[in-house]
C-alpha cells in the first residue's frame, strides 16, 4: 500500500467480562445458608433416631412452656425436672416463699408484696396462666380474682346445685375444700396478711330469725380454720361477716350471693 492511500483504519474493541462480575459474592451467602440448613436437617434426623418418645416429648415441652404438662406437677421432662412450682427445695430463698411448716429464712429488710405487679403474678398462678393448673376445671368456675387498692381479692362463690357448704349447715363441701386449699398454697408464697369476708344470700322475710349475719361470720371463721392449716395464724388479719348487705347479683336470693372473699392484703395499706 502506498503512503498516500486513503484506506480506512479499522479498530477492534474487545470486551473482557470478569467471571464474578455478574453474580458478585451472593452465591457464597446462598451456599452457606444451604450448608446450615442441611446441618440442621441431619441433626434433626439424628435426634429423632437417638431419642425415645418420652425424651422427644420433653424437648417439645421445653419449647412450649405455656402448655400445661400436668395439673399439679411441672412435668417430668420440662424445665422444672418434675418439680412443681411450689416445691420448696427449688424456690428462691428470698423470704416470701414456703409454708408455715418450712418457712424460708427472712433476709434483712425483707417485706411482703407492696405493688400490684407482684400481686398480679400470684393472680396468674391462681388462674393457671403460667402453665401450672392448680384447680380442676369445675373448681375454676367457682372463683374470680381481682387486684384492688386493698390487695388481691379471691372470690369463692356457689352456683345452683354446687354449694360451698352442705345446705342448712356450716359443713364445707369437697368443692370448698379444694378451693381454699389452692388459695392457701398460693398465699403461702407471700408474707402479707390475709382478710376473710363472708357473704350470704337473702332469705324469705317471713323467717322469724334471719340467720344471714351469723351464717356469714361462721362460714368466714370456718375458712380461717382451713387456711391456718397452711398459713400461720398470725397472718390472718381479720374475719368479717357482711350478711346479705352486698349481693353480687341483682337477685338477693340467688345462690351466687353465697360467697367468701379471701384477700391478700397489700403490706403498705
Amino acid at each position: 500500500m502506498s503512503v498516500g492511500s486513503n484506506a480506512p483504519v479499522i479498530i477492534k474493541r474487545k470486551k473482557v467480562v470478569s467471571g464474578d462480575g455478574h453474580h458478585g459474592g451472593a452465591w457464597k451467602v446462598a451456599y452457606a445458608d444451604f450448608v446450615t440448613a442441611m446441618m440442621a436437617f441431619f441433626m434433626l434426623m439424628w435426634l429423632l433416631n437417638a431419642t425415645t418418645e418420652k425424651q422427644r416429648k420433653g424437648i417439645a415441652d421445653y419449647f412450649s412452656p405455656t402448655i400445661p404438662i400436668n395439673r399439679v406437677s411441672g412435668g417430668g421432662d420440662g424445665s422444672f425436672g418434675g418439680d412443681s412450682v411450689f416445691t420448696e427445695d427449688t424456690l428462691a430463698q428470698n423470704g416470701i416463699g414456703a409454708t408455715s411448716l418450712r418457712a424460708a429464712p427472712q433476709k434483712a429488710g425483707s417485706v411482703g408484696f407492696k405493688d400490684g405487679d407482684k400481686l398480679r403474678e400470684l393472680e396468674q398462678i391462681l388462674l393457671g396462666s403460667g402453665g401450672e393448673v392448680l384447680a380442676s376445671e369445675n373448681a375454676l368456675r367457682h372463683f374470680v380474682t381481682r387486684v384492688t387498692d386493698e390487695g388481691l381479692v379471691v372470690e369463692l362463690f356457689a352456683l345452683e346445685g354446687e354449694p360451698l357448704f352442705v345446705p342448712g349447715s356450716d359443713t364445707p363441701t369437697v368443692l370448698l375444700i379444694e378451693l381454699v386449699s389452692v388459695v392457701a398454697r398460693v398465699f403461702a408464697l407471700a408474707t402479707n396478711s390475709v382478710a376473710i369476708e363472708g357473704h350470704s344470700r337473702s332469705h324469705a322475710v317471713v323467717l322469724k330469725q334471719n340467720p344471714v349475719w351469723d351464717r356469714s361470720v361462721e362460714r368466714a371463721e370456718i375458712v380461717r380454720e382451713m387456711m391456718i392449716e397452711t398459713l400461720t395464724p398470725e397472718r390472718i388479719d381479720r374475719i368479717v361477716g357482711h350478711a346479705d348487705r352486698k349481693p353480687a347479683v341483682s337477685n338477693p336470693m340467688a345462690m351466687r350471693n353465697d360467697r367468701l372473699e379471701v384477700v391478700l392484703l397489700r403490706s403498705d395499706v
